[in-house]
C-alpha cells in the first residue's frame, strides 16, 4: 500500500477516576474529530481513569479479550467509523510463567499499553509502554509508575494509510534510542500519548517533541491529557502535531480539545533527502567511544 496524505487528530482529555464520565468525553472528541475531517485519532495516555492504584486494581482488563471498557471503545471507533491510538489502556497481564511475581505487595500488577484499535473493531497492534516513570518533583508529587506497572520489553510499529506509525508512550519520548529503532522499522509518523505532569511540561514538553520529530525525521503525534486529576496530580496539556521539520503544525491550548493536521508522507520523503541525517548516522561500540575519548590534559 502507498503512503497517502492522511488527515490526523490527536485529543486533549482531562481524565479523573469516574471511567463513565471519561468514556463519555473520549466519545465526544472523537466524534467532535471525526466531523471535522479526521478519522485516524491518537488519544492520550490514561484516558479511561486517573486515580489512586487500589481503584485501579478493579479496572484492569486483559486484550485482546477486554472488559466494559475496552468494549466501549470499540463500539466508539466502530460507530465514528476512525481508527484510534489508544494512548494509554490499563492492561491485566496474561497469566504465563514469565510474569510469575506480577503482584506488588498483594496489588496486581499491569502493563501500560498503547492499542492500534480500527475502525473495525480489531486490534491491530500492540505497545507495552518501556520506560517507567518513577521520580520525585519539587512540587512535592511522587510518581512511581514501576509500583505498580510493569515494563515492555519491544519497539513496536502499526501500518496506516499514511505510513508506518512508531508507537510510544509518555516518558518514552526522553528515550531517543527508542526513536531511532522505530524509524529503522520504517516508521515515518510518532505517535506520542501522554499524561505529561504539569511542573515538567511547562520546561520540557515542546523541546523534548520538537527533537524527537527533528532527530528522526518524522511526524509527532502527541495526544495529552490537561489539567487537574486527583490529589495533586496535574497534566501540563498542549497536545500537538510536529512534522519532520520539527515546526509544530496543530496545537491544543487550556482545556479538553483537539488539534489536527494533514500528515504527508511526501514531506517526510523530502526532508530525510534534504537533511540525510538517517542516512549519515553512525554506531559506535564501546570500544570505540573509549578509542575517541581525550586522554589527559585539558
Amino acid at each position: 500500500m502507498n503512503p497517502i496524505p492522511k488527515r490526523v487528530a490527536v485529543l486533549q482529555l482531562n481524565a479523573t477516576p469516574n471511567v463513565d464520565e471519561n468514556l463519555d468525553s473520549l466519545q465526544h472528541w472523537v466524534n467532535r474529530a471525526k466531523d471535522a475531517g479526521a478519522d485516524f485519532i491518537v488519544v492520550p495516555e490514561a484516558f479511561s481513569f486517573i486515580g489512586s492504584d487500589s481503584e485501579k486494581q478493579d479496572l484492569l482488563e486483559p486484550l485482546p479479550e477486554g472488559g466494559p471498557i475496552f468494549n466501549r471503545c470499540k463500539k466508539i471507533a466502530m460507530d465514528a467509523r476512525c481508527d484510534l491510538i489508544l494512548g494509554g489502556f490499563h492492561e491485566r497481564p496474561p497469566l504465563v510463567p514469565e510474569l510469575e511475581g506480577q503482584k506488588n505487595n498483594n496489588r496486581q500488577m499491569a502493563f501500560n499499553t498503547c492499542v492500534h484499535l480500527t475502525k473495525h473493531g480489531v486490534i491491530q497492534a500492540m505497545y507495552r509502554k518501556i520506560h517507567m516513570f518513577d521520580v520525585d518533583l519539587e512540587d512535592g508529587t511522587r510518581l512511581c509508575e514501576s509500583d505498580s506497572t510493569l515494563a515492555g520489553d519491544k519497539s513496536v510499529v502499526t501500518e496506516t494509510e499514511f505510513g508506518t506509525l512508531g508507537l510510544s508512550i509518555c516518558y518514552d519520548m526522553r528515550f531517543p534510542l527508542l526513536y531511532q529503532q522505530l524509524v529503522d522499522q520504517g516508521a515515518i509518523v510518532m505517535a506520542v500519548p501522554s499524561a505529561f505532569t504539569l511542573s515538567t511540561g511547562k520546561d520540557h514538553w515542546h523541546a523534548l517533541l520538537r527533537a524527537r520529530a527533528i532527530e528522526s525525521q518524522s511526524y509527532v503525534l502527541a495526544a495529552a491529557q490537561w489539567g487537574h486529576h486527583y490529589k495533586s496530580r496535574t497534566s501540563y496539556g498542549h497536545a500537538m502535531i510536529v512534522d519532520p521539520w520539527g515546526c509544530i503544525v496543530a496545537e491544543c491550548g487550556e482545556g479538553p480539545g483537539m488539534a489536527i493536521a494533514e500528515i504527508d508522507p511526501d514531506l517526510v520523503r523530502r526532508v530525510r533527502q534534504q537533511v540525510p541525517s538517517i542516512k549519515n548516522r553512525r554506531s559506535f561500540t564501546p570500544q570505540e567511544v573509549n578509542q575517541a575519548a581525550p586522554r589527559g590534559g585539558m
